[in-house]
């Protein structure tokens, strides 16, 4: 007993009772994959990054509603999102285009709604 109770003292307190981590402020680019029969896709990779930079920072994939999320630091900076559809299968034996690269400008920590649309 006396071994735990002395274990237990020196174990750093993190948070206190009632309170919440300091969490750096973000924004949020929220997405939606959209077919070409106009209804959501399921795991299609979606590729984000500063569009002054050339590489992708962030890949996130849709989910089974086709939306995709990513938070990004706030403040005002411009992202361009791609849907990469390299090893998408369709039951139906199509291969799905790539949409056109989107272009979210975010001015400080706020959310940014978009859609791909994916082609035959």
């Amino acid at each position: 007993m006396a071994l735990l109770l002395a274990a237990c003292t020196w174990l750093p307190v993190t948070v206190a009772a009632g309170e919440r981590p300091e969490e750096k402020p973000y924004a949020l680019i929220f997405g939606t994959v959209w077919g070409p029969d106009h209804q959501p896709i399921y795991g299609v990779k979606v590729k984000i990054r500063r569009a002054d930079v050339n590489k992708e920072h962030w890949e996130v994939y849709s989910n089974h509603t086709g939306e995709f999320a990513q938070r990004v630091p706030a403040g005002k900076a411009d992202y361009i999102v791609a849907a990469d559809v390299k090893g998408v299968k369709l039951q139906n034996g199509k291969h799905l285009q790539p949409s056109q690269e989107v272009t979210v400008h975010i001015e400080n920590d706020e959310r940014a709604d978009i859609g791909l649309h994916l082609t035959w």
